[in-house]
């Protein structure tokens, strides 16, 4: 009998891979549902109580802005740590981190000390850096030709927490009066637990490790130290169009969402929406984000990645001039909204696959770890600018100025050749070992055009696995 591959990781064959495969994605999706949900849960108040402990209304918006900093900063560490041990002491380190954040949020808000408050919200952040990391363990045993799809199932599970978060937060907060901390951090304790919960279930369940098992199964002589250090991680991107492209995408395609996004209830309100409508309309925003991204997935290992980040630029521009030219008709500004999430999620997927895909296995860790920080900083600038740009021109300007970064991106695409549903097809058969050789267990190697080369035959054995 074959053993399991959950029970003994230094055995793990091609043939095991599928179930494995389907494993790791399921226990991925259930770390993600809560970790949405805890910084769901969190995030919906953060403002308020941001508010209620600095004593004023200006400041409020710096305890979200400490969040995306946190989430930025910690990135490039998380993925030192996933590129020398596993992507599992790297998120189980990620939601304690989270976890202890929103624990010094609560006492900051107890103590009403507002540096303390920033403090905290910025190692809530690493609970989003998890959150992100995640999508890239669904795709470190996926076949080329399906990285797309593991990628957009992972997505699509935030949906579920950030869907119900915020929904929880007044309960959370009325579930702490009585004992001394103010109802508007009753959401983060909640959240703290949410997150110790998470990370209880990736160091139990999440074995083997998806990274070390995928490199296991790469040739023996493509796994240099040197080969899997940040240096090689960024140097490898450097070296790609393809990953430069990817790096671009995600980086533009976050930007103009959380810019746009983070200044619509204000232009909503400044037209008479009641906060209940506002609240209808970043719902939908929402979905359109994280429901639709099986879609995206598909449709970047069908027709190809660099044709959905063209998708993606087509529906933020479309985004962009709906909200921009909105004006008080709310059910126009809703379906601007709506498109921008769309076009967020296709080129969050789209450009996750193009950079896993163009980039060595060894180096994949870091490359992604560089992704992250790189949205996440152009992101919490774009967001900061964004309320000077409202400030003083318009709403209308905003989305403008943000129709505008798509340009490059749309230039930079036009001219870059990506994988398209062959290329991926053919990496797929040739990285797997399945659909080269004649499945002799004889390891031989094949070259798919590009560098790439993977065993032959479905009877590799993934010997150097570190055991768990």
């Amino acid at each position: 009998m074959s053993p399991s591959p959950s029970s003994s990781p230094s055995a793990v064959t091609v043939e095991q891979l599928p179930a494995l495969r389907r494993r790791i994605t399921a226990v991925l999706i259930a770390s993600q549902i809560l970790g949405g949900l805890g910084v769901a849960v969190g995030i919906a108040l953060a403002a308020v109580l941001a508010k209620e402990v600095s004593g004023t209304e200006s400041l409020s918006g710096l305890a979200p802005t400490a969040t995306v900093a946190g989430t930025a900063l910690l990135s490039v560490p998380l993925a030192a740590l996933m590129t020398a041990r596993g992507r599992r002491p790297g998120l189980v380190l990620a939601y304690l981190i989270g976890a202890l954040g929103a624990t010094v949020v609560v006492v900051a808000a107890a103590v009403e000390n507002f540096p303390l408050l920033l403090v905290g919200m910025a190692g809530f952040g690493a609970a989003s850096s998890a959150n992100l990391q995640a999508r890239f363990a669904a795709a470190d045993l996926a076949e080329p030709g399906a990285r797309a799809r593991a990628i957009s199932n992972v997505v699509w599970a935030t949906t579920i927490g950030a869907v119900l978060g915020p929904n929880i937060a007044a309960p959370a907060g009325r579930s702490v009066s009585g004992i001394g901390i103010p109802k508007e951090a009753g959401p983060f304790v909640w959240a703290a637990g949410i997150f110790l919960i998470s990370a209880v279930v990736v160091a139990l369940l999440l074995r083997p490790d998806p990274l070390l098992t995928a490199r296991a199964l790469e040739p023996a002589d493509d796994q240099s130290a040197a080969g899997r250090s940040l240096r090689a991680g960024f140097a490898a991107v450097a070296a790609s169009p393809q990953a430069r492209l990817a790096l671009v995408t995600v980086a533009i395609a976050h930007t103009a969402m959380v810019s746009i996004m983070s200044m619509t209830p204000v232009d909503l309100g400044h037209h008479g929406a009641s906060i209940d409508l506002i609240g209808l309309v970043i719902s939908g925003h929402i979905a359109g984000m994280y429901a639709f991204s099986p879609v995206m997935g598909r449709l970047a290992d069908r027709i190809g990645r660099l044709a959905v980040i063209a998708l993606s630029v087509s529906l933020l521009a479309c985004a962009a001039l709906l909200s921009g030219t909105a004006g008080s008709n709310h059910g126009q500004t809703a379906a601007g909204l709506f498109v921008l999430g769309l076009g967020w999620s296709a080129g969050l997927v789209a450009g996750s696959a193009l950079l896993t895909d163009s980039v060595p296995q060894p180096a994949r860790a870091a490359a992604q770890g560089l992704s992250d920080l790189t949205m996440n900083t152009a992101a919490g600038v774009g967001g900061a600018l964004a309320g000077l740009i409202v400030a003083r021109a318009s709403y209308g300007w905003l989305n403008l100025i943000a129709a505008l970064l798509l340009l490059p991106l749309a230039a930079f695409a036009l001219f870059t050749r990506g994988p398209g549903r062959t290329d991926v097809e053919t990496a797929a058969g040739v990285e797997a070992g399945t659909e080269v050789g004649a499945g002799d267990g004889t390891g031989a190697r094949a070259e798919d055009g590009t560098g790439t080369r993977a065993g032959a035959g479905a009877g590799i054995v993934a010997e150097d696995v570190p055991k768990d």
